[in-house]
C-alpha cells in the first residue's frame, strides 16, 4: 500500500535524484570543458580566437579517448574549440546540442591552426577542475569550473572579476541532498520505493526513454566497437544464446557504444556520469518488459536503480581508478532483484555478490571500451541477482564482504578513496605518457 503523505526524507531522496540524474549530451568530462568555454565565450566581445585551458589530471584521464558528438573527433581540444565557437552555456551538460555544421568546421580549423592548447594544471588538489581562457584581440575571459560538472567558481577579463561563487557555509537543512544520503540506508531506501506515491517519481521515466533511444541507435553498429550489435549478430549466429541475460548485456552495451561513439543523442546520466546513468538503466528495462511490468513498477525499480547507485556513488571520490559503471549495476542489480523478488534480503545479496564478484575494476579514462567495462558490470550484475534469487550469496568470511551489506558497501568505498588513489595515479601516469 502507497501512503499520500511524503516523509521528510522522501523529499531529500527525490531531490537527490533530480540532482544526481539528468540529461548529458557527449561524455561529462570533456563536456565540463566544453561549458567552462562556452561560458567564457559568451562573455568575450568578439569570436574567439585562441584557447587555453587548464584541466586537472582526472579530467585529462577522462576527455583524452572520448568521441565528441557530432565532430568524428576525440579529446579535450576539440571540446573547448566546439564549446568556445558552438556551444550554448546555458545549457548545462547539453552545452553541444545545438551546435551547427559551420561551428563544428570552424573548431576543427582553429585546431588545425594551432590556436587550441590544453595543459594539465600541477600541482592539482581537485580531482575535477578545469579553467578556459578565450582571446579575442588583446580581450580575454576566463571561466573556472571546480568539484562537479557544471559549478563554476569564478568567470574574470583582463579587467577583474566578472563573478565569483558565494561558498557561505550552509547549514545542514539547506545543504546538498546528498548529505541526506549519510544518515540513510538501503532499507530507508527500499522503504521510499515501495511506499512513495508515483506521481512524485514518475519523471525518473525519461530515464528509460533517453537511455532507451540510445540503445536503439547503438543497435544500427555504427557507433564505438559496436559490442552490442556485435553480439546480437552471435545471437543469430547461434554463438550466443538469445535469452534474457543476453538481451540485458546486448541492449546495455549497445547504449554505451551509441554514447561513447559520439552519437548525437543524449544520456540521462547518474552522479554525472552517462555511462552510469546506462549502466543503471538499461538492464531495469529488459527485466522490466520481461515481467510486464507497467509504467508504476518500472519507474519505481528504476527509482531504486538510481537512487541506490546514488547512495554507494556519494562514498567515492567524484572521479577515481575505480570504474563506476560497476557501483551504478548495483543499482541496477537493486532494481532488478525487487522487480524479480521484491525482498530487501534478496537485494542486500545481490549487492554483497557484485561487491564480490567485480571490485576493484579500474577506470582507465572514458573511451569506446567503456561499453566493454559496462557490459561486464551489466553481465554480473544479472548474475548476481541469479545467486540471491537462489539464496546463494558471497558471505561476510570471504575478502570485503561483510555479512552486512552497508559495511560491503563502505569496504569497497574505502578501497577506492584510499588505496586505489595510488593506482589512480599510476593509470594518469601512463596515460599521459602515451599523450607525449
Amino acid at each position: 500500500m502507497f501512503e499520500s503523505t511524503m516523509n521528510p526524507l522522501w523529499d531529500r531522496f527525490i531531490d537527490a535524484v533530480r540532482e544526481e540524474v539528468k540529461p548529458a549530451l557527449g561524455c561529462t568530462e570533456p563536456i565540463s570543458l566544453a561549458l567552462a568555454a562556452a561560458t567564457a565565450a559568451a562573455k568575450l566581445e568578439g569570436t574567439p580566437e585562441y584557447i587555453e585551458a587548464w584541466v586537472s589530471p582526472n579530467l585529462m584521464k577522462n576527455g583524452m579517448g572520448v568521441t565528441v558528438p557530432g565532430t568524428g573527433m576525440v579529446g579535450l581540444p576539440i571540446a573547448a574549440a566546439l564549446g568556445a565557437l558552438g556551444g550554448n552555456a546555458d545549457a548545462g551538460l547539453e552545452v553541444l546540442k545545438e551546435a551547427s555544421p559551420q561551428s563544428i568546421s570552424t573548431a576543427k580549423a582553429m585546431l588545425a591552426a594551432g590556436k587550441v592548447r590544453i595543459l594539465i594544471q600541477e600541482p592539482c588538489e581537485d580531482i575535477l577542475y578545469s579553467r578556459v581562457k578565450v582571446w579575442h584581440g588583446d580581450a580575454w575571459v576566463s571561466t573556472t569550473i571546480v568539484g562537479g560538472h557544471t559549478r563554476i567558481v569564478a568567470i574574470e577579463n583582463q579587467n577583474g572579476s566578472l563573478f565569483t561563487l558565494d561558498e557561505q557555509p550552509q547549514d545542514g537543512a539547506l545543504s546538498s541532498p546528498l548529505a541526506a544520503l549519510s544518515s540513510a540506508s538501503l532499507a530507508d531506501i527500499l522503504r521510499f520505493v515501495n511506499l512513495v506515491p508515483l506521481a512524485h517519481i514518475h519523471f525518473i521515466l525519461e530515464a528509460a526513454r533517453l537511455n532507451g533511444a540510445l540503445s536503439q541507435e547503438g543497435l544500427s553498429g555504427q557507433w564505438g566497437l559496436h559490442i552490442g550489435a556485435t553480439l546480437k549478430k552471435q545471437c543469430v549466429r547461434g554463438l550466443m544464446a538469445d535469452d534474457l541475460s543476453a538481451e540485458i548485456v546486448i541492449r546495455t552495451s549497445a547504449a554505451s557504444d551509441a554514447r561513447m561513439g559520439g552519437a548525437a543523442l543524449p544520456a540521462m546520466s547518474n552522479s554525472g556520469s552517462g555511462n552510469q546513468g546506462i549502466a543503471a538503466t538499461l538492464p531495469v528495462m529488459v527485466v522490466a518488459e520481461h515481467f510486464n511490468a507497467d509504467d508504476e513498477k518500472l519507474a519505481r525499480a528504476l527509482m531504486l536503480s538510481h537512487l541506490s547507485a546514488i547512495y554507494i556513488h556519494h562514498q567515492l571520490p567524484k572521479l577515481s581508478a575505480l570504474c563506476a559503471a560497476t557501483t551504478a549495476s548495483m543499482g541496477a542489480a537493486a532494481g532488478m532483484a525487487w522487480l524479480a523478488d521484491g525482498r530487501y534480503e534478496t537485494i542486500a545479496m545481490a549487492i554483497g555478490n557484485m561487491i564480490g564478484d567485480v571490485s576493484g575494476m579500474i577506470c582507465d579514462g572514458a573511451s569506446n571500451s567503456c561499453a566493454m567495462k559496462v557490459s561486464t558490470s551489466a553481465s554480473a550484475a544479472w548474475k548476481a541477482v541469479l545467486m540471491a534469487l537462489d539464496n546463494t550469496a558471497v558471505t561476510g568470511n570471504e575478502g570485503i564482504v561483510a555479512h552486512d551489506v552497508e559495511q560491503s558497501i563502505a569496504n569497497l568505498c574505502a578501497l577506492a578513496c584510499q588505496a586505489m588513489q595510488q593506482t589512480d595515479r599510476q593509470i594518469i601516469e601512463i596515460m599521459a605518457n602515451k599523450a607525449r
